[in-house]
């Protein structure tokens, strides 16, 4: 017993040098990825002016992505004379709490939240439904001629938006086989917001990652395209479109110039319509206030999916095993 601890003690002194030889050549040979070196980085200065460098840079982003959202919430509940005289203030001297109950009754901004639900609801919908049928056509069922569509849907991308426009409004204001116009109808919105080329290619990419064994499997006990398509790839996909449905929801948010164009009714037009138009003939408070509530629920969206989107790049726990 004695002598066999020996030995492998004795091994182990043999092979330690080694791995520790192995470990340096290896170490030296890797080229350094950086401005510094790796001997630079072992000296006590340079770590330690890294380390406060890392720090401010971290913390100038910080104020760049908040101060400007917290500069907002605190205008909208400031009197509008003092974000005039006062605009870098860091706390409201008086509260104007009215500005908020004002800018939801008085300038109407509760019917344009609403309407901008049902726009933003809409195209999340629409582009959803397209991209995920699209990718699962092309990447789950392969078609022959699905690399020549593949090929057309990445060339519409190189199309510039602004050059869409007017053979798109003439599409909308005299569709085909419908029969009337759809101007002044969310389905202006809606319909175009699913011609999506980068959401179908996105969903289609991350198909093509799945394994492709599981899909083997269930067309083996007999489940159809429908069934591979709702109890398979679907719920294997939830990053993907979570990553969908954020860039989708937040799109059809921002969105001005497509709805400024069919959305000509008052009565059903978005925050992002209507908010320009307001600006000259609303308080300054309550405007701003109006900006905060139009802000806010894109920034609760990102803070619900954020997960789903960081962790997109992978099948989200989908295969076990």
């Amino acid at each position: 017993m004695t002598t066999s601890v020996q030995t492998q003690v004795a091994r182990q002194d043999v092979v330690a040098p080694r791995r520790r030889r192995r470990r340096r050549a290896s170490d030296a040979e890797a080229p350094d990825r950086g401005i510094l070196s790796r001997a630079d980085w072992r000296r006590p200065h340079v770590r330690i002016l890294g380390a406060v460098l890392n720090v401010l840079l971290g913390i100038a982003l910080v104020a760049a992505g908040l101060l400007p959202l917290l500069w907002l919430l605190k205008s909208a509940v400031t009197p509008t004379q003092e974000t005039l005289t006062q605009p870098l203030a860091f706390f409201p001297t008086d509260w104007a709490w009215s500005n908020i109950e004002r800018a939801w009754n008085d300038v109407h901004i509760g019917s344009f939240f609403f309407n901008t639900i049902a726009m933003a609801a809409g195209s999340w919908a629409v582009q959803l439904l397209v991209a995920t049928t699209g990718g699962f056509a092309l990447a789950v069922l392969r078609p022959k001629y699905g690399k020549i569509i593949s090929g057309l849907v990445l060339a519409t991308l190189f199309i510039p938006a602004v050059v869409l426009l007017v053979p798109l409004y003439l599409t909308i204001l005299h569709p085909p086989l419908i029969g009337h116009s759809l101007i002044n109808t969310f389905w202006a919105v809606w319909l175009p917001a699913g011609a999506s080329a980068f959401n179908v290619l996105l969903v289609m990419r991350f198909f093509e990652s799945l394994p492709r064994e599981i899909f083997e499997a269930a067309r083996t006990d007999g489940a159809g395209t429908f069934r591979l398509f709702w109890s398979i790839v679907l719920p294997m996909s939830r990053p993907i479109l979570g990553v969908v449905s954020i860039l989708a929801i937040n799109a059809a948010w921002a969105d001005f110039l497509w709805p400024n164009l069919v959305l000509t009714d008052i009565s059903i037009q978005p925050l992002s319509v209507r908010l320009p138009q307001i600006a000259s003939s609303t308080d300054l408070g309550v405007y701003l206030a109006a900006l905060t509530i139009a802000t806010l629920i894109p920034v609760v969206i990102f803070l619900v999916f954020q997960r789903a989107f960081l962790n997109s790049g992978g099948i989200g726990g989908a295969v076990k095993g």
